[in-house]
């Protein structure tokens, strides 16, 4: 099976004055976090933006994403749709281009069934043999993929991994004893990433990945290599900054960190708006009190 890595950065999708995408610095972040602890970036998830930026800017981000850091680096297309038949187009587009990968978010707003779940992720596998991320994320989509669900679709042999965001760390456990062991599970919590890979879990979809790279691969390799104890310092040290990463939806408050840090990934489209005062202010001080400003 394909092997998107330990560490993997949700990229946020850098925006201009007028809120066009800013493809350039796109560019120049990916490559940033390709050298800096991320085996594998994800466009035009949620991190991204994706229900704001259109399919048109969504390929030209692949395009460019793949052209910069693809050789080295796994590229994983947001493609995902509560549309079975927009989900299987724009997935196969993005596979032309080259990508490595396929995010498959699990349908929001029409709640579909379990039944309909697999249904709909099978049809996908079937279309375009471009290996799968399964994304479950209850929270914003209003349906849980039940576990039973995620181990019938991880015999299908281009779902290759999936993405937890359920917080619930009985669900990994269950989905890691009864999949093959080449079936990555990934956290989609950076603050559940050490507890995730205590009951099985093989790394994390990150946002904090785009301040702390380095430290998350460390702390994820220094896990898989048995030295638990120095894994558990680094999640420590770094707990309040997952924390405060999260004091706002996100990605409201990774792209003000970002801001403050010198990167241009300005601001954000309706409906999201950007933090108050007090919470910058509140970010800035982590920022400081982590050694990521100066």
């Amino acid at each position: 099976m394909t092997y998107f890595g330990r560490v993997i950065t949700a990229l946020v999708t850098p925006l201009d004055a007028d809120l066009n995408v800013n493809y350039a610095e796109a560019e120049k972040l990916a490559v940033h976090l390709a050298a800096n602890g991320s085996d594998g970036i994800v466009v035009c998830g949620t991190t991204g933006e994706s229900p704001t930026i259109t399919w048109e800017e969504e390929y030209e981000l692949f395009r460019v994403i793949l052209a910069a850091v693809g050789s080295t680096t796994k590229i994983i297309a947001g493609t995902g749709s509560n549309s079975t038949k927009e989900a299987i187009e724009a997935t196969a587009k993005a596979a032309k281009l080259g990508v490595h990968g396929s995010l498959q978010v699990v349908p929001y707003y029409n709640k579909p069934t379990q039944a309909g779940l697999l249904a709909h992720f099978k049809a996908i596998a079937a279309a375009c043999d471009l290996p799968m991320m399964l994304y479950n994320i209850p929270g914003r989509t209003g349906q849980m993929m039940d576990v039973e669900t995620s181990i019938e679709l991880s015999q299908i042999n281009n779902i290759v991994a999936t993405k937890e965001a359920a917080g619930n760390l009985e669900v990994v456990s269950q989905i890691r004893r009864n999949t093959p062991a080449d079936f990555k599970i990934y956290s989609g919590d950076d603050a559940l990433t050490l507890p995730t890979l205590a009951v099985g879990g093989d790394g994390i979809v990150s946002v904090a990945s785009h301040l702390v790279g380095n430290d998350i691969q460390q702390m994820v390799k220094s896990f898989q290599q048995g030295d638990h104890a120095a894994a558990l310092a680094i999640h420590l040290r770094l707990i309040p900054l997952f924390k405060g990463l999260f004091s706002a939806t996100n990605p409201i408050p990774i792209k003000a960190a970002l801001n403050l840090l010198g990167w241009n990934v300005g601001g954000y489209r309706l409906p999201l708006l950007a933090m108050s005062e007090d919470l910058v202010a509140d970010l800035r001080q982590l920022l400081l009190e982590q050694g990521l400003l100066q």
